[in-house]
């Protein structure tokens, strides 16, 4: 079985552009962190087949509803400013993609999350959505068209 750190060094990419998708880039760092906390307890139980990416994407989704909801009943005292990612493996962040996807259904975002940025296929985000990967396709193209959609309305 890989070390657990070395599955930290080989997605821990992926797994923060799940999380800023999900929470935007406030939360983003929280998720990160609480995801593998909780996978390194689950890690020594994984089957050695298991595909450890959808493993960590799943995992990532449920600790960003969890913080989504305690973020929720928070009030905040002042806005936090938008911190851009220096880090050119991940890129520039904008809050306006998370905004963005905050408009798709929760099926459309789990898709289009699990399957552009997280880079699984159909056919295993299809088992995170609890259907067939002809679902999770049409869940994933009807994101991205109303992705496009409000992307052309924005000037």
């Amino acid at each position: 079985m890989t070390p657990f750190e070395q599955v930290v060094a080989d997605h821990s990419v992926t797994v923060l552009r799940v999380c800023r998708a999900l929470t935007g880039p406030d939360l983003a760092d929280d998720a990160w962190s609480e995801t593998f906390l909780s996978a390194l307890t689950a890690y020594p139980c994984l089957p050695a087949e298991a595909n450890v990416t959808a493993w960590l994407v799943t995992i990532a989704k449920r600790k960003c509803i969890d913080l989504l909801r305690r973020s929720s009943r928070q009030i905040p005292t002042h806005p936090l400013p938008e911190r851009r990612s220096t880090d050119p493996e991940i890129g520039g962040w904008t809050y306006d993609l998370h905004e963005a996807l905050g408009a798709l259904t929760d099926r459309q975002r789990t898709a289009v999350v699990a399957h552009h940025l997280a880079g699984l296929p159909y056919s295993e985000v299809a088992d995170l959505l609890g259907g067939t990967p002809a679902a999770a396709r049409r869940a994933g193209a009807d994101g991205i068209a109303k992705l496009r959609t409000i992307y052309k309305e924005t000037p």
